[in-house]
């Protein structure tokens, strides 16, 4: 039992360590638009994320739900917390080499990915629970087509509704709002996002013995939504750098298009309890934006080295949380 707590507290504070890396990974790309349009000085922008993630991240428990139970039964598996161990120290480390390199790369998938990963080498494919993996890749592939699509539209339709306004006046409209659609989107954030450390705790505490059932306990959220507001106040810069200005040069009315489109779909998802790689939705809005102003506005090359770096998430993430896995079981 002495054993079980020891790495339960490891499990714990992984977990939080994963989501206040999340918090400056993913809430780069909340704040992207907003600054690099300067509707919000940096300072201002980062506090105002820092507030509404935590707000965001009380507010839901679906997504947390979710991951705790869909990929595979905490209750079923033996050496869970081992599983948890190993998927966490994947995501953190795909975490930290794509911020070092400045990628927007999916820290929901690389959780997903890492967790599928440890259960296929500790339990085989039968400890998956595919059909509710299924639903999550699902979510995951769908969204950023809703969100390419659905900003595609919202910013068409304000071309037109503005096409004959003078620029300078819409610029100044469109800054001012760009702040409400900041806060909302970083909202959006912390309801999806937060809630994936809070599902693996729950997962960890299941399978260690310490909980039994998959509602989240309290104290798991508000360590998880204080973690990811304490991250996303150190800010990502290089992150922010990509996104505001290396897909395409944005405007105040293309961020605020693209910031309402990407909040929109990622509360959507957070409604349906299926998590969203809020970094994909984020930057997929941005190309829709930027494909309705002309599709040679989008910085494509860039665009190019994303999707890359998501299609690779999810296997290179699988594949180190079985490593780790193994090594860890060796050792431990």
């Amino acid at each position: 039992m002495e054993s079980s707590i020891v790495l339960v507290a490891v499990v714990v504070i992984m977990a939080l360590s994963f989501d206040f890396i999340n918090g400056f990974h993913d809430t780069a790309n909340a704040i992207a638009t907003s600054v690099s349009t300067k509707a919000l000085t940096p300072r201002v922008a980062i506090l105002l994320a820092s507030t509404m993630n935590l707000i965001g991240a009380l507010t839901f428990t679906g997504v947390a739900k979710t991951i705790g139970g869909k990929i595979a039964d905490p209750f079923a598996l033996e050496n869970g917390l081992f599983i948890v161990l190993a998927a966490l120290t994947a995501a953190i480390a795909w975490n930290l080499i794509t911020w070092y390199y400045g990628i927007p790369s999916s820290s929901s998938h690389a959780l997903i990915g890492s967790l599928t990963g440890a259960v296929i080498v500790a339990a085989g494919f039968s400890g998956v629970n595919f059909k509710g993996f299924l639903t999550i890749l699902q979510a995951l592939i769908l969204s950023p087509f809703a969100a390419f699509g659905v900003g595609y539209i919202i910013m068409t339709t304000l071309r037109f509704i503005f096409k004959n306004a003078n620029p300078q006046t819409v610029n100044r409209g469109f800054r001012s709002m760009q702040v409400l659609t900041a806060a909302f989107q970083a909202f959006s954030h912390g309801t999806n996002d937060a809630q994936k450390s809070m599902g693996i705790i729950t997962f960890a505490l299941i399978a260690g013995g310490f909980h039994q059932t998959l509602d989240i306990p309290f104290w798991v959220k508000i360590s998880c939504a204080l973690a990811m507001a304490l991250g996303t106040s150190a800010g990502g810069w290089k992150i922010i750098k990509t996104v505001g200005s290396k897909i395409i040069k944005l405007q105040p009315i293309s961020g605020f298009a693209s910031d309402f489109t990407s909040a929109t779909v990622i509360i959507g998802a957070t409604v349906l309890g299926q998590p969203v790689s809020t970094t994909h939705v984020i930057s997929s809005a941005i190309m829709g934006v930027g494909s309705a102003k002309r599709i040679s506005s989008v910085k494509w090359l860039t665009a190019q080295k994303m999707v890359t770096a998501w299609i690779i998430t999810l296997p290179v993430t699988a594949v180190l949380a079985g490593l780790s896995y193994l090594i860890i079981s060796v050792f431990l």
